[in-house]
């Protein structure tokens, strides 16, 4: 698989995300969190804090992060990095628009 259409732009406001699940090559489910940062750019990033399990595509969004809202830990959009309590990063994956699509590579 390559890119797959995630979402389209209308559904993201600026400072919004949304939470979906695509197949990887593998036939696996990657659950995503869309965001569109403030600025209009558009991330994927694994959908899960690593920390707790936790909705990052119900966090806050603020520069080019997303903050987890049950404990505080921030996730670059761009790099995945993770402020503490995370204990680790996110994946990141390749965003790519098409017109109003919004199309991600879960395979890369």
């Amino acid at each position: 698989m390559s890119n797959q259409k995630v979402a389209s732009l209308a559904q993201l406001a600026p400072g919004g995300a949304l939470s979906v699940s695509v197949a990887n090559a593998a036939g696996e489910d990657v659950a995503l969190a869309i965001v569109r940062d403030l600025e209009g750019g558009v991330h994927a990033i694994s959908e899960f804090c690593t920390h707790a399990e936790v909705s990052l595509a119900e966090g806050e969004v603020e520069d080019c992060e997303v903050e987890c809202w049950a404990h505080g830990a921030r996730f670059n959009l761009k790099t995945g990095e993770g402020t503490m309590p995370a204990p680790g990063p996110v994946n990141v994956y390749p965003v790519t628009l098409d017109g109003d699509d919004v199309l991600v590579d879960v395979d890369a």
